[in-house]
């Protein structure tokens, strides 16, 4: 029986920043006359579920249900946004619509696979208290029908400490575990969480060490552990893997596996999707974080924001040896 067999009865919660990815992929042949930057000639366009949309079609993409809580707003960019979703397999009926606040999209400008600029359109500020009280609706809703929760925050105005301590307090309720991407350097939070996700420079900033300090990874886990009432962190190392740190048991390094890396857009929520999913299917924590790096060292092989499917980390598990 496959590690991953019991992914597809699964259900989990994402509640968080809702954003849509917008790539326009084309040429550069020349500089403009009118300013010393490249002309990009657009030859095609792309959409992807961004944030927490991308972590809930990772979800879909290893077959478990997702319910997907977040904003968009009345426009374009909202109906594109619930098109990018139903197209992942992912419901949009647990979004709120937010009128007159602008979906968030980014809109990455790539010339021969490179990044040449990134447009944000997003408002920061936090909901309205209509809008946030039909979010706590949503969450109470989804908590209720899901086997663990994935708080995804980018800081866009739907985790509000309000939402945050209410979808924590809701899942311990249930008897179910809380994952969190979080934003910013103010962790307490997300007090009573069961496992935060931090990279390297957020776990930094939490505990105000500069980024490239000498074991930095390791005094960070240590003192965010004894600081916040959390029961576990797995801070992402990018290019040096991920270290796993548990109030209950040693810290646990995982070396990246990745053979060259493409494209990093999107790999923090392939980790904590991956997390959940494996979490909420029974799989104890240290396997939940192997099968996570296994799943981001591939995703980052590959460009744009894109989901790694079920079949496809079957496959890796029967090529390798990984355990």
């Amino acid at each position: 029986m496959s590690l991953l067999d019991n992914f597809q009865n699964t259900t989990v919660a994402v509640i968080g920043d809702v954003m849509l990815d917008r790539y326009w992929w084309g040429s550069v042949n020349r500089i403009s006359p009118e300013a010393p930057v490249p002309v990009v000639k657009i030859e095609r366009m792309t959409l992807a579920a961004g944030g927490a949309a991308n972590v809930a079609a990772n979800i879909a993409a290893y077959g478990a249900a997702c319910r997907l809580v977040g904003v968009i707003g009345d426009d374009d960019a909202g109906t594109q946004t619930r098109e990018v979703l139903r197209s992942a397999g992912v419901s949009d009926s647990d979004l709120v619509v937010s009128t007159g606040r602008p979906s968030t999209v980014k809109t990455r400008l790539v010339a021969h696979s490179q990044q040449v600029a990134r447009i944000d359109q997003e408002d920061e500020s936090r909901c309205s208290h209509q809008v946030e009280a039909e979010i706590l609706d949503r969450i109470s809703s989804a908590v209720e029908a899901a086997d663990v929760v994935v708080l995804s925050d980018y800081a866009k105005g739907v985790l509000s400490e309000k939402a945050i301590a209410f979808a924590v307090s809701a899942a311990k309720a249930a008897g179910i575990k809380v994952l969190v991407d979080p934003k910013g350097k103010d962790y307490e939070k997300y007090a009573g969480a069961s496992l935060l996700t931090p990279n390297r420079r957020e776990a930094a900033e939490a505990v105000n060490l500069y980024e490239h300090a000498e074991g930095l990874v390791q005094t960070a886990g240590k003192r965010l552990l004894e600081s916040i009432d959390v029961d576990a962190l797995l801070i992402t190392e990018g290019s040096d893997g991920m270290s796993l740190f548990r109030r209950d048991g040693a810290s646990v390094h995982l070396p990246a596996l990745a053979r060259a890396v493409f494209d990093v857009t999107g790999a923090g929520d392939t980790v904590i999707a991956t997390l959940a999913t494996a979490l909420g299917s029974g799989l104890e924590l240290e396997t939940a974080a192997k099968l996570a790096n296994i799943a981001a060292g591939l995703v980052v092989e590959r460009s744009g924001t894109t989901t790694l499917t079920l079949a496809e980390l079957k496959q890796h598990l029967n090529d390798t040896s990984w355990a």
